[in-house]
């Protein structure tokens, strides 16, 4: 299955707040669908479930990158949450969303793939790319690239620019300083139980 395309509220309603996905807040506390209202106790399957469909929905991946990254993040030495959550918080579009260039993650790889965002001077139109420390992530140098994302800088998705990242609104220019804290990253989930869920497959 390709990326979610559905109705984005939904997905709120139903898994919490994802700062990643959409900035509007639903009407309605509780999940969508005809017994919303009147959920019965959860199983635990049901809540590893819930917290990996958080991460899958924030970040925009499909199962099959997420089973990815979760393999990838297995074979790093360290708490393979946190280590996964790294991963995830240094690809290319969640870091044009975290400078504030885009108002959601979706809006940002949408920046990308279009070919507005240079990385150390280049055009790089992959996603998923892996930020790395050091690393110069500017606005192309075209007329409607700057317009696009100072539009964007006016209503930033998240208030606070991460201690990893630096950004000039005016020169709309940003740097890679390191890699992300677990306090700084935005979305309420709990990563044991994503690497719960998967430690069967992976």
């Amino acid at each position: 299955m390709s990326r979610y395309r559905g109705p984005r509220l939904r997905v709120v309603r139903r898994l919490g707040d994802l700062p990643g996905l959409t900035r509007k807040s639903p009407r309605r506390s509780y999940p969508p669908g005809q017994h919303g209202q009147n959920r019965k106790k959860r199983s635990e399957y049901a809540i590893r479930l819930e917290e990996k469909q958080k991460l899958r929905f924030n970040y925009g991946l499909t199962e099959k990158q997420l089973l990815r990254y979760v393999r990838k993040a297995r074979r790093v030495t360290g708490s393979t949450g946190q280590v996964l959550l790294q991963l995830l918080e240094m690809r290319l579009d969640n870091t044009v969303f975290r400078m504030g260039m885009a108002p959601t993650i979706p809006a940002a790889r949408q920046l990308v793939n279009h070919g507005h965002v240079t990385v150390n001077g280049r055009v790089v139109n992959i996603p998923s790319y892996q930020c790395k420390a050091g690393e110069v992530i500017a606005v192309r140098n075209r007329e409607n690239s700057r317009k696009l994302v100072e539009q964007n800088l006016q209503y930033p998705g998240l208030a606070n620019l991460p201690s990893h990242l630096e950004f000039d609104k005016n020169k709309l220019v940003g740097k890679v300083n390191g890699t992300i804290e677990r306090e700084w990253v935005a979305l309420q989930i709990n990563e044991l139980l994503v690497v719960e869920y998967y430690s069967r497959q992976a």
